[in-house]
C-alpha cells in the first residue's frame, strides 16, 4: 500500500486525463504540461474522464511506481477546471478524493487549508 504520509507535495492533473497512457506518457505530461519534475519527491495523480479510475505516478530511488485503481460503484470527486492544469493539495485532501470525498466542500472538513493552484 503507498504510504501518503511520506510526500509533501501532491499534485492532481485538474479535469481528465487519457487513461492509456503509461509511466513514460505521464513522465512527460508531468514535465511538459505541468512544469514540474517528475523525479521529485512528489506524487502526481491523474484522472478519467468518467472519474472512475485513477492513475498516481511517483519515482522511488531507481524507478518509477504506478497505482491505479478503478471504482466498481461510484465516481470520484475529481476537480474540474478550465483554466488550470494541476493543482497542490495536501495529502490529507487526497484521501478524501480517494474516500469519495469533495475537497471543495464547503464546512465537511476540518483543518482544510488553502490550496495552492498552478
Amino acid at each position: 500500500m503507498l504510504n501518503l504520509k511520506q510526500f509533501q507535495n501532491v499534485y492532481l492533473a485538474v479535469g481528465k486525463t487519457d487513461m492509456r497512457k503509461s509511466i513514460d506518457g505521464l513522465a512527460i505530461m508531468v514535465q511538459m504540461n505541468f512544469r514540474l519534475d517528475p523525479f521529485s519527491d512528489a506524487i502526481f495523480v491523474f484522472c478519467n474522464s468518467k472519474r472512475d479510475k485513477i492513475k498516481i505516478l511517483y519515482w522511488e530511488r531507481n524507478g518509477f511506481w504506478l497505482y491505479y485503481r478503478r471504482l466498481e460503484k461510484g465516481r470520484f470527486k475529481w476537480p474540474n477546471s478550465s483554466n488550470e492544469k494541476v493543482m497542490h493539495v495536501t495529502e490529507r485532501e487526497l484521501r478524501w478524493l480517494l474516500d469519495g470525498l469533495d475537497i471543495h466542500q464547503k464546512g465537511g472538513h476540518s483543518e482544510v487549508k488553502e490550496r495552492k493552484i498552478i
